[in-house]
């Protein structure tokens, strides 16, 4: 039986084509990673920074960041976005605001707001409407009408219309929030007058003749405690942007409320970016 023919070994490249070899994969490598950088990096916050061959890598200094402590959080940080109120307010062609609409229970305050709220609608523009009880269906069903937690209340409520502002939506906000320090808390919270007050000002006696939920009643035979014009205080806005009130002894329509609401907004720039 014929042997099979042995292979002849390969001759080994000298040490010299070796390290040519690798130099061209390292400047190839640098090259590409080079290119990488330019178009970004690939990653969140890559910067484009170019690394030139042979060059050491640069690690720029980066400053402690500033950590905070508020209420009962601590050790928290403010991340901002590069996206910003301006930004948002461009696309969809409006200001963020807040339409704080105030008063006496039965006053028309969630009338007004659901009129409001549809006049923009037809005109093309983006709102969302906060009303008191239907936040107490959800992110303040835990608090009750204590004056301490009337305060949680509106501060939760001012806080969240504060993010709808910022986000470019006209938020229109009706709840009673009796104490002037309360509202004026919420104002405090937005910049450049974004804040405007509505005062529902109709007589007590209007209001409960309409009692819609049957409370004035309620709280009359004392059933209801702490009832706001009743036996607890409703403090009025001092300088309120809107005042709506009755004219000849009538009450406005939810149209004409809407329209002098509507009214203000325009005059103001708000329904333009």
């Amino acid at each position: 039986m014929a042997s099979l023919p042995v292979p002849r070994t390969l001759p080994r490249a000298s040490p010299t084509v070796v390290g040519a070899a690798r130099g061209r994969r390292g400047r190839a490598a640098v090259r590409v990673r080079t290119a990488t950088a330019a178009l970004g990096g690939g990653c969140c916050g890559g910067g484009g920074m170019e690394q030139r061959h042979g060059e050491a890598p640069h690690s720029p200094v980066k400053e402690k960041p500033v950590m905070s402590n508020i209420g009962k959080s601590t050790n928290i940080l403010w991340h901002n976005c590069p996206i910003g109120q301006s930004d948002r307010q461009k696309l969809l062609g409006q200001k963020g605001c807040v339409v704080w609409i105030t008063g006496l229970s039965g006053s028309g305050k969630s009338t007004l707001a659901c009129a409001l709220s549809h006049e923009l609608h037809y005109r093309g523009h983006i709102t969302y409407v906060l009303d008191g009880d239907n936040l107490r269906h959800g992110l303040n069903r835990d608090l009750s009408f204590k004056a301490e937690d009337r305060a949680e209340n509106i501060r939760r409520v001012g806080e969240v219309a504060k993010l709808f502002a910022d986000a470019g939506i006209i938020c229109i906000a009706s709840l009673i929030s009796p104490y002037r320090r309360d509202r004026d808390a919420c104002r405090a919270l937005l910049p450049d007058s974004n804040f405007i007050e509505v005062f529902m000002d109709l007589p007590l006696k209007i209001c409960e003749a309409r009692d819609p939920k049957g409370l004035y009643k309620l709280a009359r035979t004392g059933k209801i405690k702490g009832f706001t014009g009743i036996d607890d205080p409703y403090e009025p806005p001092v300088n309120g942007e809107i005042v709506i009130t009755m004219k000849d002894g009538e009450c406005p329509s939810p149209k004409a409320m809407a329209k002098q609401v509507l009214s203000y907004l325009e005059e103001n720039g708000y329904l333009q970016a």
